[in-house]
């Protein structure tokens, strides 16, 4: 399956980047001075903030789970441990007793609002609510997660059966290694 991601974070951070690489190009070839090393690590530090806020966040079911990629943080729930994925002010993934809370899949409160008081006055049928034309976008990622839970615990390709959550080495060293060369840039330059 493709991974489930906002698509509007993700533009404006590639925009971003783009706009970041016009502006190194631009400091390599004019700036000589202290404050064009510290403006380097500056927009080099904010790629490394674009990268983790918005370009990695996302949700993966492969075949053996789902992994919740967050900034710093990725959990992967295999599908024997999966329970069930809901939607509150963001996609949940139920293992058990315990929750994974996914950073990229939002639900905005204004459409929640909407929905909920066009149910309330009798606009929304029940039947409208499970045809995927109609579902909210997070909504349908969280039945879609379902309905391959479903066709996955029967046969189970992992042996691993408890949720795991580790420290992404990547997100550390792309906010890391950044913010090591602006502090040594203010230090030093």
């Amino acid at each position: 399956m493709r991974p489930f991601t906002q698509p509007l974070p993700r533009v404006l951070g590639w925009v971003w980047i783009a706009i970041v690489a016009v502006n190194l190009v631009d400091l390599a070839l004019r700036g000589r001075t202290y404050a064009a090393v510290v403006a380097a690590a500056l927009l080099v530090f904010s790629v490394g903030v674009t990268y983790v806020l918005a370009l990695r966040p996302k949700v993966v079911a492969t075949e053996e789970g789902v992994r919740v990629v967050n900034p710093l943080r990725e959990a992967f729930i295999p599908w024997q441990a999966f329970t069930w994925a809901d939607v509150t002010d963001v996609l949940r993934v139920h293992a058990g007793d315990r929750v994974f809370r996914s950073w990229p899949l939002r639900e905005t409160k204004r459409a929640k609002v909407r929905d909920n008081l066009r149910r309330a006055d009798g606009y929304v049928e029940l039947a409208e609510e499970e045809d995927p034309r109609r579902m909210r976008p997070v909504d349908f990622v969280a039945r879609q997660l379902r309905d391959e839970a479903e066709k996955r615990k029967a046969r189970p390709l992992s042996e691993q059966t408890e949720p795991t959550v580790v420290w992404s080495p990547d997100a550390v060293v792309a906010l890391g290694a950044p913010a090591f060369l602006l502090v040594a840039a203010l230090l030093f330059a």
